[in-house]
């Protein structure tokens, strides 16, 4: 099975970061895993007005904490939730007594004494992780299903290996950025989101092969070179849909908060693996897969004869 010498090029590129993120990941440099996660103990005061998570973020950083996530919550917005990584019991009490020392100072209308704290175990970040994995899995099979009935089987496998890259793509680039990104559950929704929007490309793109496949004028061309000819006919709207889609997700990353950003990034890396496997490897697997089918049919008729 021989494939365009692009398409090797472009996965061994592939291969080459997902082996670094392995290798980073098995030197203790893996994935940087938020709260969400790691576990943490939440913290929720009542503040009795409006508040600024800058000051809040502030006031946490003098107290000489250095991961926590800060959001307001309820309509009103008068509710402070704080995620602090996981303490003993000794210094939660600590923590408690002077982060509460130090909002009231900030906010003298904060209700410090029906402070609400729970604790939230690693063993809902691990069910969280498993959830996620068989939701690719699941949705990798039927959209194999799928493909292989609306197109044929060798599309269904290659557009699921497609799919499969620009997931680990994706995680591989969390471990590379793991010191610019943290993940947490915002990565599961960028990750299920780009399986949809990466499958969409694919699937463009093997609708122009199937055309182009049976026409009587390129019968005579083989099939890596129907793929490029297909891949050229589709680029610009491969082109304009993939821009649009970066611009507006560059925007939220530069100008949303840090929450938003977690969703952003691996967006902004899942629409490039997208489109880098959507134009780049998918076809020419297909093409290689349809090739070794073709050459073993022209095989077994010649022992016929």
């Amino acid at each position: 099975m021989k494939m365009q010498k692009s398409a090797v090029v472009c996965l061994c590129i592939s291969l080459a970061i997902m082996l670094v993120a392995l290798v980073m990941s098995l030197c203790g440099m893996g994935i940087n895993f938020g709260l969400d996660f790691a576990g943490g103990l939440n913290l929720t005061y009542n503040m009795n007005e409006t508040f600024s998570q800058d000051d809040v973020k502030a006031i946490l950083t003098e107290q000489g904490l250095k991961e926590f996530s800060v959001s307001t919550v309820g309509a009103d917005g008068t509710t402070l939730q704080i995620r602090l990584p996981q303490l003993g019991d000794d210094e939660i009490q600590t923590v408690k007594t002077s982060l509460g020392d130090a909002l009231r100072a900030k906010y003298p209308g904060v209700d410090t004494t029906n402070t609400n704290d729970s604790y939230v175990g690693p063993v809902a970040g691990a069910t969280l992780i498993k959830n996620a994995i068989f939701s690719v899995l699941l949705a990798s099979a039927l959209m194999l299903v799928y493909i292989a009935f609306r197109f044929d089987l060798y599309s269904g496998i290659a557009a699921v290996i497609g799919l499969l890259h620009d997931v680990l793509i994706m995680l591989s680039a969390m471990v590379l950025l793991r010191n610019v990104v943290q993940m947490n559950s915002s990565f599961i929704a960028a990750m299920l989101t780009i399986v949809g929007y990466s499958i969409n490309n694919t699937i463009v793109i093997f609708d122009r092969i199937r055309e182009n496949n049976k026409k009587a004028e390129y019968s005579s061309l083989s099939r890596n070179d129907v793929v490029r000819l297909s891949i050229k006919e589709s680029l610009g709207r491969t082109i304009n849909t993939t821009l649009t889609t970066l611009v507006t997700i560059v925007a939220l990353y530069v100008l949303g908060v840090d929450a938003i950003r977690e969703f952003c990034l691996p967006i902004i890396v899942g629409i490039l693996a997208g489109a880098f496997s959507a134009n780049l490897i998918n076809g020419y697997v297909w093409a290689a897969l349809e090739e070794k089918r073709l050459s073993a049919g022209a095989k077994a008729k010649a022992k016929k004869a």
